[in-house]
């Protein structure tokens, strides 16, 4: 059989992530306020009964394609739940894009204005959220994060209790090089650290609003 004639119909004209199926897939808002004609970003610290709890976040969370269409739907719909607005309210300027985090999460990004004149117009879905708090869109323009790092390790077993090894790639039975039957790194992380008057924001949050403030920069320059 000849495949030829497929080829063409394969290919994707946009760029997709190969095996993105196989990652955690959700989608946050970068929430933006004005206020007295001034820009603020909205973080939320979330509750002690969620997963990571006590970290600062953007309003998102796992795509569900029970109710969602999308991963703007995703967003729109997380943002709504947690904070307590109305989709209405709710104004999506566009994506920011796809960051693919190393622990295997995918998040797209999507920035919006929330449409509202105060931060009591808002009901906080406190099993959720513990708080949320706004910073100046100028502070992350006019202010670099901290740097450092984390080393990422792969591991080809799993050590058990007892102190027995569970084999998860079984590199001499499959002829494998030698040197992946132990441990192997894959290089530093980067992670990006701003310490606010608020919260510590640091971790994939960071990493969102340093490319947003970037972004501004090459406009305003």
């Amino acid at each position: 059989m000849n495949y030829h004639d497929k080829l063409e119909k394969i290919v994707t004209k946009n760029c997709s992530i190969i095996g993105k199926d196989l990652y955690l897939n959700s989608a946050v808002l970068i929430p933006i306020i004005v206020l007295d004609n001034s820009e603020f970003v909205l973080f939320e610290k979330r509750s002690s009964t969620v997963r990571q709890p006590g970290e600062v976040s953007f309003p998102g969370g796992h795509f569900d394609s029970r109710y969602d269409k999308d991963f703007l739907s995703t967003a729109i719909r997380e943002t709504s739940e947690e904070l307590g607005i109305e989709n209405s309210c709710i104004e999506i300027i566009g994506s920011i894009g796809t960051l693919v985090a190393p622990m295997g999460v995918i998040v797209e990004t999507y920035l919006g204005i929330l449409k509202i004149n105060s931060l009591d117009e808002l009901k906080i879905d406190h099993e959720e959220v513990e708080r949320i708090f706004l910073i100046p869109l100028k502070y992350f323009i006019n202010n670099k994060p901290e740097v450092y790092f984390t080393r990422l390790e792969l591991h080809p077993y799993i050590t058990k209790e007892d102190g027995g090894k569970e084999e998860l790639l079984p590199v001499k039975e499959l002829g494998l090089p030698e040197k992946y039957s132990l441990p192997w790194t894959r290089g530093k992380h980067r992670v990006l650290v701003y310490k606010t008057s608020e919260e510590v924001i640091w971790g994939i949050t960071a990493e969102l609003i340093f490319e947003l403030s970037n972004r501004m920069k090459e406009q305003i320059d």
